[in-house]
């Protein structure tokens, strides 16, 4: 049985290498590149675990070109694999040549989508928010149709899932939406009952058995790309796309499903180290507290409009504080780091005090080994508001094995 190998996208901190590589993938090609900034914080983190071989700090758009233009060649692979940003997936005129796209960022789902026209690898396997599936706010849910109607004109069915990874047994409440699409001309099973497929029989129903929910509906999308831009779901206030769902010969049809994992369970409580290991500035001084209870607090607040003048109530919900150990954690967010009170960070109480969560903590968090972030390619130590940071744009690497087991098995039947 040959090893499948994999092209790695929006690489990060490695995640996706990482779960993919547990269960027997090779990763041939990586690509992380951060634009907005001249330090590649991210790319240097994942060297210095992986080293530079097959490794690309560039610009994606830059690599792509240079394959389209034959002045550079990548490996043919079975996977390719991202975490690409959520931004805007429009199609102003024409899908030719990836022209006419609205948003900087929404050009870097043409760059997969090009990558997958030129090595047609036999899976896609993709992960982002689940805003995705109802973007943009006056057009809810138009940006995944796009992905759905261009991924199906390369020759592929798409499936969908969204997951939280709580729900799957692991100590973070991190939802995500997971996308996999598998070349047609594979001789893929007909999909006979839909519910089962997406719960059970599935490649994502395999990795994450579910329940059906009901709600499902069936519609078809058989319009050019241009079109969906300007045309999906105008006049709707909700997303037709429900939790599951599959979009195969110009039909998607999705329903609600919720988790039927009933393995082990983690909670916060179980990634944290002991209170002799914690360094002095993660302690928070007891007269600093107030700020912290405050924040987290419900409260309603009148402000102005800058635009209009009207006064309005500003109303926010009250979190949990401290957070609880006995319940998987809040999602990470990029600004967990830094000492400065904040509604949105971690806050644990335990023997000691109260104090704010540890990177190597964050790190277990999404099943990264710990200092996984520790280091950067020269051997310098990363600060650890950027080590939050990177866990915070993370995903969960448990839940990656688990759909790459199943697409291991489809590899090599």
């Amino acid at each position: 049985m040959s090893q499948p190998t994999v092209i790695e996208l929006f690489a990060g901190v490695g995640g996706f290498r990482l779960g993919l590589e547990s269960v027997g993938w090779k990763t041939v090609f990586s690509n992380q590149w951060e634009p907005s900034t001249k330090v590649q914080h991210a790319s240097s983190c994942y060297i210095a675990n992986f080293g530079h071989s097959g490794h690309s700090n560039e610009d994606i758009k830059d690599v792509v070109d240079q394959v389209a233009s034959g002045d550079r060649s990548l490996p043919d692979v079975d996977l390719i694999v991202g975490g690409f940003p959520c931004q805007d997936y429009s199609v102003a005129k024409s899908l030719n040549s990836s022209k006419g796209l609205e948003g900087k960022k929404g050009v870097l789902w043409w760059e997969i989508h090009r990558l997958v026209e030129f090595k047609r690898p036999k899976f896609v396997f993709l992960e982002n928010v689940d805003r995705l599936l109802k973007s943009p706010a006056n057009q809810r849910g138009r940006d995944f149709a796009v992905m759905l109607r261009t991924l199906g004109d390369l020759g592929y069915r798409v499936e969908w899932r969204v997951v939280n990874a709580a729900e799957e047994g692991f100590p973070q409440r991190r939802i995500r939406v997971f996308i996999v699409a598998s070349r047609i001309d594979l001789a893929l099973p007909p999909v006979v009952d839909t519910a089962a497929y997406l719960t059970r029989t599935g490649i994502l129903g395999q990795a994450f058995p579910a329940k059906p929910l009901g709600g499902g509906q069936t519609f078809n999308l058989e319009a050019d790309p241009a079109d969906i831009t300007q045309r999906f779901n105008v006049s709707g206030k909700i997303s037709p796309f429900l939790s599951a769902g599959i979009f195969e010969a110009n039909q998607v049809t999705t329903l609600k499903v919720e988790s039927n994992y009933a393995g082990p369970r983690t909670n916060l409580g179980s990634v944290l180290v002991a209170d002799d290991q914690v360094p002095p500035e993660y302690w928070i001084d007891e007269q600093k507290l107030p700020a912290w209870e405050y924040l987290k607090g419900a409260k309603a607040i009148s402000r102005i409009h800058p635009g209009t003048g009207i006064e309005y109530k500003y109303s926010e919900g009250k979190m949990a504080f401290p957070d609880s150990l006995d319940k998987p954690s809040r999602t990470i967010l990029t600004g967990e780091g830094g000492s400065t009170p904040s509604r949105f960070k971690h806050i644990v109480k335990v023997k000691s005090g109260y104090r704010r969560l540890l990177p190597i903590e964050l790190e277990r968090l999404n099943g990264f080994p710990d200092g996984w972030t520790k280091m950067n390619a020269e051997g310098k130590e990363i600060s650890d508001a950027r080590r939050s940071f990177f866990m915070g744009n993370a995903l969960v690497v448990g839940l990656v094995e688990r759909v790459g087991k199943v697409l291991h098995e489809l590899a090599n039947p």
